[in-house]
């Protein structure tokens, strides 16, 4: 019993610690914005990497879930004979929590452990240790340009998605199911308000962008600098990432509501 609670003590402890280097790491980061000099190059480097790289990805993703779930949806709404509520139903719901989850994890795969691995191999490398010497802050150089550009395209990657999606379930409920185009639209027209759902996706998108920014950066900066470590920080990217983005969505739901 004396070991179990030690161990849980340890554990409680590390976690504590954990968040208060990422909170520290997040405050020096912030403070790094408005420093000079303004690293434009590079951001719009770190944005052509994390979002222009994943626009076909995106778009792919967002068309095959939208065939997906305007059969799915299709299917079941006919059984109730409400296929004419097709259009909202694929709305809301891409518009209020799928457009943005899915978006959010489909960026940490792909840019998120990225850049994770890019600022890890760095530290192993020695060249932030080499950025120091110069008198170049590395979070100022190199993390900070890369989790702007993480929360500057994830609402519009989310965006992306989203219409994507929409044409998918479009395709499949209106050219395959033969359901009415016009109901289709006109469904999805009178479901969706922009100042409630739309905001609340753009809400999300942001906030996922910079949770994902602040974690991949983090994870570069903090691993173990060899390959071993470069390739478990990653992984603890993707993972962290995850399940934050979800926590996250539930938080945001909730008070969304309130």
């Amino acid at each position: 019993m004396t070991g179990l609670v030690r161990d849980l003590g340890a554990r409680s402890t590390a976690l504590v610690e954990g968040l208060g280097r990422v909170t520290a790491f997040g405050g020096a980061l912030a403070g790094t914005l408005p420093r000079r000099p303004t690293r434009v190059g590079f951001f719009v480097r770190a944005v052509y990497d994390a979002g222009v790289l994943s626009v076909a990805l995106i778009c792919l993703s967002g068309f095959t879930v939208g065939m997906v779930l305007g059969l799915q949806l299709y299917t079941t709404l006919t059984r109730f004979g409400a296929e004419e509520g097709l259009g909202a139903v694929v709305g809301l719901s891409l518009v209020r929590e799928l457009g943005p989850v899915l978006t959010g994890l489909l960026v940490t795969g792909r840019a998120g452990s990225a850049i994770t691995a890019e600022i890890g191999a760095m530290k192993a490398t020695e060249q932030l240790d080499g950025l120091r010497m110069m008198a170049i802050d590395p979070v100022h150089f190199v993390a900070m340009p890369r989790a702007m550009a993480l929360t500057f395209v994830m609402p519009l990657l989310n965006g992306l998605f989203i219409c994507f999606a929409i044409a998918g379930a479009y395709g499949v409920g209106v050219e395959i199911q033969g359901l009415d185009g016009g109901v289709y639209l006109s469904g999805l027209e009178d479901a969706v308000l922009f100042g409630d759902d739309v905001g609340q996706s753009l809400v999300k998108s942001l906030v996922f962008g910079v949770l994902l920014g602040l974690i991949a950066t983090y994870k570069g900066h903090s691993c173990e600098p060899d390959a071993a470590g470069v390739a478990r920080a990653t992984t603890s990217t993707v993972v962290t990432s995850s399940v934050v983005i979800l926590l996250s969505d539930y938080v945001i739901t909730a008070l969304w509501g309130v």
